[in-house]
């Protein structure tokens, strides 16, 4: 299979969020995996603060949970929990069973040696995300229904038409449900800016899809929170 074919969704690269304590190693990762046609986003320390990781707007994540003062163990348990329903990848700086054990057991999805051994990482990639598109083709939350390969959304049985972004917009803020995401972050998901425009296309878009997602049921699932940015309710508040 191309690299092309599992590198990309709709319009989009596929994006591996990742994280090592050691900025060059961070940085081979990054370029490997860029290498092989997927979108790289290197995350800061996350003893600076979470909210960078919890705002990704990844399909994977990537993580050496090894070389750092965090135990292990927890470290690789809370990226879990951030990761949600997404793949997690941790690698180890060795060949280590003991490590991979440790990995596997708090909760990754696999778990692999990487210094010297590239090919083999980016084919793990690859089946991690090939096997992770076919277990979330469909997305939502309570009354609402995504389906990422048909680019078709129900929302209580009734079809909802949307067009591209205002579709992406939606699946973004689906896979994270109850979780605020930035603006920032859905400029660099939909629109693959790293920088504010200064437009209000956001605001803009965020309006018109909720009135095809909320307008005309019994509660609103998209929000505003202030100082934070959007988010889509899974419940009624």
């Amino acid at each position: 299979m191309a690299s092309s074919d599992i590198a990309e969704t709709s319009d989009r690269k596929l994006l591996v969020a990742v994280y090592h304590p050691l900025a060059a190693r961070a940085e081979a990762l990054r370029a490997a995996i860029e290498s092989a046609g997927y979108d790289a986003l290197i995350l800061p320390p996350h003893v600076n603060g979470l909210r960078p990781w919890r705002d990704g707007c990844f399909d994977l994540l990537l993580v050496n949970p090894f070389l750092d003062w965090q135990e292990p163990f927890a470290f690789v348990r809370l990226m879990r929990s951030i990761a949600g329903s997404r793949p997690l990848m941790v690698v180890s700086d060795r060949d280590s069973l003991d490590e991979r054990m440790i990995a596997l057991g708090a909760g990754a999805d696999d778990a692999v040696g990487w210094t010297g051994n590239l090919p083999e990482v980016l084919a793990r990639i690859a089946g991690l995300l090939r096997r992770s598109r076919i277990a979330a083709g469909q997305l939502g939350e309570g009354e609402l229904r995504i389906d990422l390969i048909d680019r078709r959304v129900e929302r209580a049985g009734r079809l909802i038409r949307l067009p591209l972004r205002e579709f992406d917009l939606l699946a973004n803020l689906a896979r994270v449900p109850d979780r605020p995401l930035s603006r920032a972050a859905l400029l660099r998901a939909v629109w693959r800016l790293d920088f504010d425009p200064g437009t209000n296309r956001v605001e803009v878009h965020m309006s018109r899809l909720r009135a095809k997602v909320d307008r005309g049921f019994g509660w609103p699932m998209l929000h505003t929170v202030k100082g934070m940015g959007y988010a889509l309710r899974s419940r009624p508040d």
